[in-house]
């Protein structure tokens, strides 16, 4: 990476640095995509004011790893985690949740039991890659994570548009990864918005059953979103990404169809069987 000597740095605008202290002093230069990546590599070793501070810089960041796409593998899982697991690690209270009509995002590894067989002790170490690309993609596109279990992931999104951003990215970056022993990696994700309950650190009701059964109802590799969810990203839709109707679907505990559309977007596997699921007809 070319240096950064003090004549350009000094010409820099404020908003080419992640992190700008009480004094002037500007950290992290964010101008070009090298930088970018030497900042998401030295984050962890700035010394901020505060958390606020902390929390600007690392906003900054990730809006410019986007800029630049680069999807931040292990950044956020791996040195920073989440806000809500940070505030719990210190004894604070945990950032809040958003509530009221959200977006969630539910994913599952397809054949995990299938790799676990296979890879032993070493499926640790491919499910922790997998939460990274998960984690990173979720906070990249200002969504939280809810809950990571087993091979089960859950994130909600104050706008449908930032979590059909995040699906899309998982879904390339899964596809275009080169796994050990050429392993074919998959993972299916199901999107709904709604008004789940909102509890100190998690919700509950029908939207989140309605989100698990469509992710249950997905394959791996695709994107299946509700009715709901299509309609919430109405005039807001990320460029590039398209609505495929597959029609109503009865998901099991779930009194009334439910309307299912798969995401097509460049990059994505685009032919899939139907749903895992009985259709209405």
């Amino acid at each position: 990476m070319a240096r950064l000597d003090s004549a350009k740095r000094a010409g820099l605008p404020n908003s080419a640095f992640a992190y700008v202290d009480a004094r002037g002093r500007r950290r992290l230069p964010i101008h070009d995509e090298a930088h970018v990546r030497n900042a998401l590599g030295r984050f962890s070793q700035v010394n901020f004011e505060d958390e606020r501070a902390r929390e600007r810089a690392r906003t900054r960041l990730l809006k410019a790893a986007k800029k630049h796409g680069i999807v931040p593998v292990g950044f956020i899982t791996g040195q920073l985690q989440s806000e809500r697991e940070l505030g719990q690690l210190r004894g604070q209270e945990p950032v809040q949740l958003p509530s009221g009509f959200v977006t969630m995002l539910m994913t599952d590894v397809e054949g995990s039991t299938a790799l676990v067989h296979r890879l032993g002790e070493r499926y640790r170490e491919l499910i922790n890659d997998v939460r990274a690309i998960l984690g990173d993609a979720a906070v990249g596109m200002d969504g939280q994570v809810v809950e990571t279990r087993a091979d089960e992931f859950f994130a909600v999104f104050e706008r449908s548009q930032s979590a059909l951003d995040a699906a899309v990215t998982i879904q390339r970056e899964l596809r275009g990864r080169s796994w050990a022993e050429a392993l074919d990696v998959r993972v299916r994700v199901g999107i709904h918005s709604g008004h789940p309950t909102l509890t100190d650190a998690n919700y509950i009701g029908m939207a989140v059953h309605t989100a698990a059964r469509i992710c249950a109802a997905a394959h791996g590799g695709q994107i299946l979103v509700s009715g709901d969810t299509r309609e919430a990203a109405r005039g807001s839709t990320p460029d590039g990404v398209r609505f495929r109707s597959l029609g109503p679907y009865r998901l099991r505990g779930l009194p009334d169809a439910v309307p299912l559309f798969q995401v097509v977007a460049k990059g994505l596997v685009a032919r899939f069987p139907v749903p895992r699921t009985s259709h209405t007809g």
